[in-house]
């Protein structure tokens, strides 16, 4: 069996509100291969990038980690204290973030926003050499050396997304976490940041978790999917394990509604709508909308099995 670089059990973040807890992840637990790309899906609000933030330490107050591990090779991430975890991302645990667009600096040129991370880690380097590493990093992204003494107003969405990529890739890390890495940019660059990605991911021999919400962008993408609702890890499976037999009636239904050039017919949606997480419904979360539903379903929550070989799901169904 693939050794892990990364795992994570049974992880809680919850957010205190005014009007109560809200359950924003509720015992999610999987694990990442050494040199893996992962998906993680499922609509918004379902908890993908609280997931993404709880891995590096990020969720801010009102959040709070509540519970759960999260293993980096051997070490517990939750247990280290704030300047160990600060000298660990970037260098083994980097994160492309969601909207390029806010996450630069719109005062600084690139070249700055390459170098900043390094200087914060504590790397030395000549002019000669910074000069060097910054064209390495936007030649591996695709990006012109010119880029370099750009600002941010000055760069395409794609061209910001691939100078995000370029930042976290700078210490080569171990993991890489990129979270919906292509929102609001148009469908070719989509897969043009994508195949980026994954080049740079195979050169690097990086495990990635790739968030999002794009089932047909994830299907061509990754190894294997994890599927996420209300909170909850419901499916995960290779990828083409899961889109030829989906077993969770929601990852079934997150399919059928994915649009078919072979063949002619409505639309197919979802009825009804994600339940609050302030307070979520007894039993299996997705119950009220499953249309397969039976009584043990409202009454008892399934837990995450594998019931094929590498194929998990939380479905009193199985």
């Amino acid at each position: 069996m693939e050794k892990s670089i990364l795992r994570v059990e049974d992880l809680r973040v919850y957010y205190e509100t005014p009007e109560g807890v809200v359950h924003a992840v509720d015992g999610v637990t999987f694990h990442l291969r050494e040199g893996e790309r992962l998906g993680i899906v499922g609509e918004s609000g379902s908890g993908k990038s609280t997931v993404a933030l709880a891995l590096l330490r990020l969720i801010k107050p009102p959040g709070k980690v509540v519970g759960g591990r999260v293993y980096l090779d051997s070490v517990d991430l939750l247990d280290l204290n704030e300047e160990e975890m600060r000298r660990l991302r970037l260098s083994q645990l980097a994160l492309i973030p969601q909207g390029a667009m806010n996450a630069l600096n719109p005062v600084l040129k690139v070249r700055d926003q390459l170098l900043l991370p390094l200087h914060d880690h504590g790397v030395q380097l000549t002019k000669a050499e910074a000069d060097s590493l910054v064209r390495d990093l936007l030649q591996r992204v695709g990006l012109p050396s010119q880029v370099a003494e750009l600002y941010p107003h000055e760069l395409s969405g794609g061209m910001k997304q691939r100078v995000c990529i370029a930042i976290a890739i700078a210490m080569n890390p171990k993991v890489i976490i990129a979270d919906e890495p292509t929102s609001a940019l148009d469908v070719v660059v989509q897969w043009q940041i994508m195949d980026t990605l994954r080049q740079l991911q195979q050169t690097l021999g990086a495990a990635v978790i790739v968030i999002g919400h794009d089932m047909g962008l994830m299907a061509q993408t990754v190894d294997r999917i994890g599927v996420m609702y209300a909170g909850k890890l419901v499916e995960l499976a290779p990828t083409a394990e899961l889109l030829r037999h989906p077993l969770h009636p929601y990852t079934q239904l997150l399919i059928a509604s994915l649009p078919s050039l072979d063949k002619r017919g409505e639309f197919q949606g979802i009825p009804g709508l994600p339940p609050s997480l302030l307070s979520p419904p007894p039993g299996c979360r997705f119950h009220p909308r499953c249309p397969k539903a039976f009584d043990r379903c409202s009454a008892e929550e399934p837990t995450l099995r594998e019931v094929r070989p590498d194929h998990y799901v939380a479905c009193h169904l199985w």
